[in-house]
């Protein structure tokens, strides 16, 4: 007798063909996804309101992780610090939001303001920001809320401020009188940066140090620069609370494009 070469495969061949390609798909699927991830694009959800009134907590943004060219930190997880520097660097511009790993153990995600580049001098004074000795154009807008969750709002005073390239935006005051209100001078080092949240009196940022706050950024911490709101809920959405995803969506959030 001779056999048939090409004979179908048997039930447990096939089926176990079939498991192979499923594996691979899933393979390729996930290695696409990390190679966008890791050069082109990464979501985050804001988990509180220091940037308000620009972000707000359960927004999910996109970043760009091509702006500032790739460090370490650029990985999901970031590689050791023997690997340093940036690759295809770029410099970023005052005024950015941008995402970044917090300095103090190089894991957390912050994303605060571009406000100081090297060797800037800032100071705070009366919760007028300074740079390089000139205060940053304030204007007094109509006071706004912060939204504390929960359905629970804050009356708080709104500026708009315009930094010395012309970027303008958004900010949130409690008053002139606040701990960081009035500082004493930063020089920011070379290579570092220097960030602040937009809901002033309400964000750990650059303006406490290290120990308890951001401190100065390294350029190597640098992430992306965050660019659109995709989705946003408010606080109480749940995943595993079907419901919620109708109940506390922000849809008016929708598609907004950040500066």
């Amino acid at each position: 007798m001779t056999s048939d070469a090409n004979s179908a495969p048997s039930p447990k061949g096939a089926a176990a063909n079939e498991w192979v390609e499923i594996i691979k798909t899933i393979v390729y699927a996930l290695l696409i996804a990390l190679v966008l991830r890791v050069l082109l694009f990464q979501p985050f959800t804001i988990p509180s309101a220091s940037m308000e009134p620009n972000l707000f907590e359960g927004d999910y943004i996109i970043v760009s992780k091509y702006s500032y060219g790739y460090s370490r930190h650029s990985t999901p997880i970031s590689l050791p610090p023997s690997m340093s520097g940036r690759l295809f660097g770029h410099e970023p511009t005052r005024g950015d939001i941008i995402v970044f790993k917090l300095p103090r153990d190089n894991k957390t995600d912050y994303i605060k303001r571009l406000i100081g580049l090297p060797g800037d001098r800032i100071q705070v004074k009366q919760s007028v920001v300074y740079i390089n000795d000139k205060p940053v154009i304030r204007k007094r807008m109509p006071d706004g809320t912060e939204d504390m969750g929960y359905g629970v709002s804050k009356t708080v005073q709104r500026y708009q401020e315009t930094l010395p390239n012309g970027v303008s935006f958004l900010t949130n005051s409690y008053g002139n009188d606040g701990d960081v209100d009035n500082t004493d001078v930063f020089v920011v080092p070379e290579g570092h940066y220097f960030m602040m949240g937009d809901n002033r009196d309400n964000s750990l940022d650059s303006r406490f140090p290290e120990e308890v706050g951001v401190g100065f950024v390294p350029g190597e911490n640098l992430e992306g620069r965050a660019q659109i709101v995709l989705l946003s809920w408010k606080a109480g959405a749940s995943i595993l609370k079907p419901w919620t995803w109708v109940m506390n969506v922000r849809p008016s959030r929708f598609f907004h494009m950040l500066r």
